[in-house]
């Protein structure tokens, strides 16, 4: 069934220089359960966060960032900065470089998301559990965990949680389809302070929901459930009844 509509204002992002930063919760898991709040947020990129949002940050009380960037990727922006209490954590999820797979506008854009998504668990299986395995960790909440655009790598690792906690893949996709405004926001953002970088293509700007449930149905179809994928890829049963005991109400 169905759980609490993503769009509910609790979820609303407090920093002004992120576009992609809610709290993963409130959605419906398994018997009933809430998935509780202010346990795991997902974001994009944290290296634009400055002075006058770390009132707001430390409010949030997290412990931990997972930075699913590649390196290139934090050497070119730089990272989250340095709070007292805050632990950094770099995991790459190995993948496929989205420029050698370019989109064609006449290709089914939720197929070609979906494809990307799969490719990252078939080849990023190491960085994924990992990611899982530390959310799972009740010490190291509250806990971010972002990427780039907070959609892509950081939508796999939060629908596989979701997915883990009995989260209705409806509503996993409703929240990942989220992030389809906040990349509009943050297009808008780039094209007022800094016209002279072109627009990034479409499938960085989108997130169809139907992207998501693609790649839920076909993980499943491989592995029996997100569960059987997680435990492939090296999480333990302990590790997952971890996740459900403190991330569910």
């Amino acid at each position: 069934m169905s759980g609490v509509d993503a769009t509910e204002t609790p979820r609303r992002n407090p920093f002004p220089a992120l576009f992609n930063f809610r709290d993963v919760g409130g959605l419906t898991g398994h018997d009933g359960r809430r998935v509780r709040r202010g346990r795991l947020y997902r974001s994009d990129s944290l290296h634009r966060i400055d002075e006058t949002d770390r009132a707001a940050f430390t409010a949030l009380g997290i412990r931990t960032v997972i930075d699913l960037r590649r390196p290139t990727e934090v050497a070119r922006d730089g990272r989250v900065p340095a709070y007292d209490g805050l632990t950094y954590r770099h995991i790459h999820p190995e993948h496929e470089d989205w420029a050698t797979v370019p989109y064609a506008p006449e290709e089914d854009l939720a197929r070609w998301l979906a494809d990307r998504y799969a490719g990252l668990a078939q080849t990023g299986t190491a960085g994924l559990a990992e990611a899982v395995g530390l959310i799972a960790d009740s010490a190291n909440a509250p806990v971010v965990v972002h990427c780039v655009a907070g959609k892509d790598r950081t939508g796999v690792v939060c629908a596989l949680t979701l997915a883990v906690l009995g989260v209705a893949d409806a509503d996993i996709a409703a929240d990942y389809a989220l992030s389809t405004v906040a990349s509009e926001r943050f297009s808008a953002w780039v094209a007022a302070t800094l016209p002279e970088v072109a627009q990034p293509p479409r499938p960085y700007l989108a997130s169809p929901a139907g992207a998501m449930t693609l790649f839920l149905d076909e993980l499943r179809a491989g592995y029996g459930s997100a569960e059987g994928y997680l435990r492939h890829a090296g999480v333990t049963d302990t590790q997952l009844d971890a996740l459900r005991a403190h991330l569910l109400d």
